[in-house]
């Protein structure tokens, strides 16, 4: 069984920048790929990225790319999100999640575990 914990949610004003990161525990932290999906207030859960299990290879959702990264440093077990340029419509929850296979996908019901998520709110 794998634990997700998410923190570095938080307030900042638009244009700002947050980093969150996932710390995992009680799997082979290196065997899933890994993600992160947000869930604004009335709409549904979204992809927001995603990483392989190896190479770092990293998919954006076409609303963040550019001003959103991934990376995973599988030494610590840990996946972080550097969110930048933010805006007020990336107001959400942000969930980490993790998936037994290489591959990250955009559909949340691949994913076998998840975090219990983190606040990003973007004022305006």
């Amino acid at each position: 069984q794998v634990q997700l914990v998410e923190s570095g949610g938080g307030l900042v004003p638009a244009g700002g920048s947050l980093r969150l990161s996932c710390a995992a525990s009680g799997g082979t932290f290196s065997s899933y790929a890994m993600a992160w999906f947000r869930q604004a207030p009335g709409k549904e859960r979204e992809f927001v990225a995603g990483i392989r299990w190896s190479r770092s290879i990293a998919d954006y959702a076409d609303s963040v790319k550019g001003r959103f990264t991934i990376a995973r440093d599988n030494a610590k077990n840990t996946v972080d999100l550097q969110m930048n340029s933010l805006k007020p419509e990336d107001t959400a929850v942000y969930y980490c999640a993790a998936r037994r296979g290489s591959y990250s996908y955009i559909a949340g019901t691949e994913y076998d575990y998840w975090g219990q998520g983190t606040q990003v709110t973007v004022s305006s």
